[in-house]
């Protein structure tokens, strides 16, 4: 009963903090006076002037898209020097060396994307100036470009005829000067009070109680781990990520980080609301995320709580955290595109595995990454109004505007980027020696390990079953190359979609038009992501989790 006591008030907190953000948030993205626009606007203005950016000139879908494209190219190129060349530059107390070649391109393209797969170990292959001036850096970077799409994508959905879907550049600026920034000082001052590290100081040197001598790893552990959880990052200073005790270090420090998780996904379904002019639309796509995440959280508590009859199921878990914060926070991580953990997921049971699975493989849109959600969950309203159009003979329709072929297309191909790229990349890996060396169970468990890691990365996701080898070469050339397919195989046709809903002219409602703010839109939105993902998925789930699970009950383990 305590615990789903503190289920309750945890997604009462999250509802009421992404209301609020989503308030602050509307002046910053359409041009208003925002709270901190007195301290902050000579700011934008100057960096503005010194960049050459014209604030005020619009971009189209294309443009736009060029622009996200280029910049984030800038960015892996840039990451991918700073972790080659580690060893030669500066802030580097520990002596680390330089990254090898194919980790370094995973690692690159890992936190480029918003995945933030970890194939390395931070504390040991990882300076202090590549954590900041590197990962640090594109934590902040490629959550602002996931919220300056998202924001793009609404603009294209709920404004007027003609209207265009913004400027890249200084939608990519607000997120980071009014939104990202400011919260992750809140949260990093709050982390460091808990008692995380922020110091430029190497690894002290301490000598322990039976006189061994002993190295405690530090760095600017707070300012990254703030931003990697507000930022649907994930990306831990350490190698075990928040279930390290110096990362995550108190019942505080974990609700504070699980809640900063999806606050801001959370929040860009209200924003999405307000800037339609029709809050219901927003509260809309809130409840059908808020079904599908309750209903996968109680899935993974009832499992892990459960175990195997014979209490609950702490392998792999920190004592201070249990089965049931352990829970919540792996229904958080892989709903939202995070990939951070504060247990390891390789020792959960079947069926937690099966909704963490699931969470990732319909594309993360159970709130999602920051801007990403919404937008990926746009795909699939596109697909449901379609449904819905063929199933009573009338032309789709969403917000006004008609769901034709072309909008049809491009979020089928969007869709099935997801598909191709777990389905494809599993059994690319399932069958190549040099691949298979990175399974560690055998059975369906081994086979569950693939999956994990291949809907990790297509899903810019970053947590995996800790049992999978990630640093093989095969491996990193692999799953890098994946996450750039599950991220721009998604960003360019939404951004198409929104150009093409944008130079329509919306339609005014009559009696025959299909509500899309109402209790019978949240079910075809919540079956159309479920049948969708169960027709794709099930098939493959069968053979990896179902079937551990119905090997566990008949007394076989693997």
């Amino acid at each position: 009963m305590h615990d789903l006591l503190g289920y309750a008030v945890f997604l009462a907190a999250l509802t009421a903090g992404g209301w609020a953000l989503a308030a602050y948030m509307q002046p910053v993205f359409t041009g208003g006076r925002s709270l901190l626009s007195p301290a902050l606007g000579p700011v934008e203005r100057g960096f503005y002037r010194i960049a050459g950016i014209r604030a005020d000139q619009p971009q189209g879908w294309k443009a736009y898209a060029l622009s996200v494209l280029l910049f984030n190219l800038l960015g892996f190129l840039l990451l991918y020097a700073i972790l080659r060349l580690q060893g030669a530059l500066p802030l580097n107390p520990d002596a680390i060396p330089a990254m090898a070649p194919d980790l370094a391109f995973n690692t690159a393209i890992s936190f480029v994307t918003n995945t933030n797969w970890q194939a390395y170990s931070g504390e040991a292959q990882l300076s202090s100036l590549a954590q900041m001036a590197g990962l640090t850096v594109q934590n902040f970077l490629s959550a602002a470009t996931g919220m300056a799409v998202g924001v793009a994508v609404i603009r294209g959905f709920t404004g007027p005829r003609g209207a265009a879907l913004g400027n890249f550049w200084a939608d990519m600026t607000r997120a980071v000067l009014y939104v990202l920034l400011p919260l992750s000082l809140v949260l990093g001052l709050l982390l460091i009070a808990q008692g995380v590290p922020q110091t430029l100081s190497g690894a002290a040197h301490v000598t322990t109680l039976q006189g061994a001598e002993q190295l405690i790893p530090r760095g600017p552990v707070a300012s990254q781990v703030a931003i990697k959880q507000l930022g649907t990052n994930g990306g831990g200073f350490y190698g075990v990520n928040s279930a390290h005790p110096l990362e995550n270090p108190t019942i505080l420090s974990n609700m504070a980080q699980c809640l900063s998780i999806l606050l801001i996904p959370v929040a860009f379904c209200f924003l999405f609301g307000r800037m339609a002019g029709d809050r219901r639309q927003g509260w809309a796509i809130f409840a059908a995320m808020g079904v599908m995440f309750v209903a996968g959280l109680a899935v993974i508590y009832w499992a892990e709580t459960a175990g195997s009859g014979l209490g609950a199921n702490m392998e792999g878990k920190e004592q201070r955290f249990g089965a049931a914060l352990s829970a919540l926070w792996a229904a958080a991580t892989t709903a939202a595109s995070n990939g951070s953990v504060n247990a390891m997921h390789d020792s959960f049971m079947p069926l937690s595995g099966l909704v963490q699975m699931i969470n990732m493989q319909v594309g993360e849109v159970i709130f999602g990454g920051v801007g990403a959600g919404l937008y990926g969950m746009l795909l699939y309203v596109v697909l449901a109004v379609f449904l819905a159009g063929l199933m009573v003979g009338r032309t789709p329709e969403y917000l006004g505007r008609k769901i034709e072929a072309r909008e049809v297309t491009l979020a089928m191909l969007a869709f099935l980027s997801m598909p191709l790229g777990i389905l494809g990349g599993a059994a690319i890996s399932a069958s190549l020696p040099a691949a298979l060396a990175s399974v560690q169970e055998g059975g369906p468990h081994g086979l569950s390990e693939i999956l994990y890691a291949y809907s990790s990365a297509v899903g810019n996701n970053g947590s995996a079953f800790a049992g999978f080898g990630a640093a093989t070469q095969w491996q990193t050339t692999a799953l890098g190359l994946l996450m750039l397919l599950g991220r721009y195989a998604i960003i360019v046709p939404m951004l198409a979609i929104a150009g093409a809903l944008a130079a329509k002219t919306r339609a005014p409602v009559t009696l025959g038009t299909f509500p899309t703010h109402g209790p019978l839109f949240v079910t075809l939105l919540v079956l159309t992501v479920t049948v969708l993902g169960a027709l794709t998925f099930f098939p493959v789930l069968a053979l990896g989790p179902i079937a551990e699970e119905s090997a566990r009950l008949a007394g076989q383990s693997f």
